[in-house]
């Protein structure tokens, strides 16, 4: 640290203002989802809203499920990204109502899936629960839609575990929530 860094650190706190919130969506999107870290927050759908209240900046976040383990992390990493951004005392407000699905994760936040190995979401979270067919999953390795679902759950709650009788290669499946 040079003489003065600091000062100008906390100078730029005093700078940000409303008219900054593009600059936060910005920051947001480079904050990785810890169990799946090629796909921001943003990209999944998490970021409900980005607003300026009393001189501080907050953001509403949704969990991808009520017991998802990494909640209280992301909300850790969403601040701390924020605050290194130079916005001061970011706010975190946990958003339960209305439920996250599937359907907020972006086009973008679909293709960073599907090229770090897993195959996105197929279908809509909002006919997963009334469909009792299970849709077709295509692989994300080599495309083929000739896979078969080994377990329900993959590495984690939120994924089940497939493979791919073409390429032989296992994957992890993005449920439908």
């Amino acid at each position: 640290m040079l003489p003065g860094d600091l000062i100008a650190r906390e100078s730029a706190f005093d700078e940000r203002t409303a008219q900054d919130l593009p600059a936060a969506w910005d920051c947001l999107g480079q904050v990785m989802d810890p169990e799946v870290p090629v796909v921001s927050v943003v990209d999944l759908g998490m970021v409900r809203d980005v607003e300026w209240v009393d001189d501080h900046i907050r953001v509403k976040v949704s969990p991808t499920y009520s017991g998802c383990p990494a909640t209280e992390l992301i909300e850790q990493l969403i601040a701390e990204a924020l605050m290194e951004a130079g916005f001061r005392n970011p706010q975190i407000e946990r958003v339960l109502a209305p439920a996250w699905t599937t359907d907020w994760i972006t086009e973008q936040g679909r293709e960073h899936l599907r090229a770090y190995g897993i195959a996105p979401p197929a279908g809509s979270g909002k006919r997963a629960l009334i469909d009792a067919e299970t849709p077709v999953i295509t692989c994300p390795h080599c495309g083929s839609q000739d896979t078969e679902v080994v377990s329900q759950f993959g590495s984690t709650a939120c994924k089940a575990l497939y493979r791919c009788r073409s390429c032989q290669e296992p994957f992890d499946y993005f449920k439908c929530i």
